[in-house]
């Protein structure tokens, strides 16, 4: 985004956006860092202009401190609620999206570390104890979201690295560093097949797609509409989208309904029936076949557990036979 060199540390000047997506394309986001830093901290309301589907060489440990959505992590689409802690790879896009309505603002949601890897490369010179982080690095590349004692250690460090400046604060970004490239509490987030096309053409196209996908998903939306807004026919746009996406244009769908059926189920008392129609389903056979496939349990099952093994079963789908019913 072409303002954000000059926005560094400061907030956007303009209206907070009500919608999942900035109406500007996502575009490269220039990161930059103090000449006396090596890495950006960086304490973010939502929204403001840098909250939109993006991408950028540096690597990004995100933790969101309040607020739920949906992620969006290269081909992944899943619910997100405080604490949530993930690491995103070079170039690997990304959103965190929380459905406000307009003018409200969630203060302090997201705490952000940046960094280019690059700088870690090249100080294993100098310090071969780095050279442990390259298979961190390579796992990181699709995105990492953190759960367990790793979790909640490592929300404490970000929040502690607030009140800190340089040497205390590199050493406790090292400390974040150590724990998160140890920890085998973490879960995978984008396939590895993901390989999108990354330019501002690209960006742009499938930018005006996304905005009006996740507007109009509980509508009767149809593959037509949408190729037509991106200004291809039927065919290129359904490889475009899978290819830029890594999702058809029909799981990309699914996968935004379902997720608001979950928060209807958790969140409500309306029928099942009733919350099939809400979220764009003709008929409850095709919602429930959907949401098996998707959670590997039924509507019902979900609406059953309690929070705490709701947020368990989100975080990790295999589940117990007997929650099938």
């Amino acid at each position: 985004m072409t303002t954000l060199a000059k926005m560094r540390g400061q907030k956007a000047g303009a209206e907070p956006r009500a919608g999942p997506f900035s109406s500007s394309p996502p575009a490269f986001e220039h990161i930059i860092t103090g000449i006396d830093e090596s890495f950006l901290w960086r304490l973010d309301d939502y929204p403001w202009e840098r909250n939109v589907w993006n991408f950028h060489p540096e690597f990004e440990i995100h933790l969101i401190r309040k607020g739920a959505g949906v992620a969006f992590v290269g081909d992944y689409i899943g619910p997100f609620s405080a604490t949530y802690l993930t690491v995103i790879g070079s170039d690997l896009p990304h959103d965190w999206v929380t459905m406000m309505p307009p003018g409200e603002v969630i203060e302090g949601r997201d705490l952000v570390v940046q960094f280019h890897p690059d700088r870690i490369r090249e100080a294993t010179r100098l310090l071969p104890e780095f050279a442990q982080l390259g298979d961190f690095f390579a796992r990181a590349q699709r995105g990492l979201v953190f759960n367990g004692e790793t979790l909640i250690k490592g929300a404490d460090i970000i929040e502690r690295m607030g009140a800190k400046k340089g040497v205390a604060r590199l050493a406790l970004f090292l400390q974040l560093l150590d724990l998160l490239a140890s920890s085998a509490e973490y879960e995978v987030l984008s396939s590895p097949e993901y390989s999108p096309k990354l330019d501002a053409e690209t960006l742009d196209a499938l930018q005006r797609a996304l905005v009006f996908i996740y507007r109009n998903f509980a509508t009767d939306i149809r593959l037509s509409d949408v190729a037509d807004l991106a200004g291809m026919s039927e065919s290129a746009f359904s490889r475009f989208f899978k290819k830029n996406t890594g999702n058809t244009f029909t799981d990309h769908v699914n996968k935004l309904r379902i997720w608001q059926a979950c928060k209807l189920l958790a969140e409500t008392d309306m029928p099942i029936t009733d919350i099939c129609f809400e979220v764009g389903y003709m008929n409850i056979s095709n919602f429930n076949r959907t949401f098996l496939r998707q959670h590997r349990m039924t509507p019902s099952a979900y609406r059953r557990l309690t929070p705490q093994r709701r947020a368990q079963r989100d975080d990790h789908p295999a589940i117990d036979e007997t929650l099938r019913r």
